[in-house]
């Protein structure tokens, strides 16, 4: 086996342009290596900057949710306090059409005050339909019939009422739809 004779057995002009090749062999394996690290870390920047992102949105969409949670959370209890409160409304309207027990009506009106202010007090608010043109997301309509008082697609008369949480319907208003005015003879 031959061996390579080294820099100093050659001439000056043979070992140098063998040293310039082996530097430019290595300055190139080192910009390579150097610029497949620098791709590198900039794709791990970017994974870290997505998934940073991915985080920011989590949280905030988190915290929209139990924010929207919190806010409702009052719901199935409203729910169930309302056929209480439209009891209360029926009774009262008994109690004003017989024109007896003033004592009893008076209690009645009480309670049935109390109720509807403790309900506001949690953002629960009856909604107006009489006379409102008609909504189906916020009213139930359970009849048509002529009205002279009322235009066509209006409520002429409220049989439940609607109500709202904050700016959602808890239960849509029971209504009768004006047809407009009754046609002669």
């Amino acid at each position: 086996m031959a061996m390579k004779p080294s820099a100093k057995d050659r001439p000056d002009n043979e070992a140098s342009a063998e040293e310039l090749q082996d530097e430019a062999l290595e300055s190139m394996n080192f910009e390579e290596v150097e610029s497949a690290e620098a791709a590198e870390l900039a794709a791990e920047k970017d994974r870290v900057l997505r998934l940073k992102a991915d985080m920011e949105n989590l949280r905030a969409r988190t915290s929209r949710e139990l924010a929207d949670q919190q806010r409702y959370a009052a719901m199935p209890l409203i729910r169930d306090l309302l056929p209480v409160v439209d009891n209360i409304e029926r009774a009262i309207d008994a109690a004003v059409k017989s024109g007896e027990a003033t004592s009893l009506l008076e209690g009645f009106k009480l309670v049935h005050q109390q109720l509807l202010t403790a309900l506001e007090q949690h953002h629960c608010k009856p909604m107006a339909a009489l006379g409102e043109a008609f909504d189906p997301n916020l009213h139930a309509a359970i009849l048509q019939q002529p009205s002279d008082e009322f235009p066509a697609q209006h409520v002429a008369h409220v049989a439940q009422v609607g109500y709202l949480l904050h700016d959602r319907v808890v239960r849509p208003a029971q209504v009768i739809i004006s047809t407009g005015p009754a046609d002669g003879p």
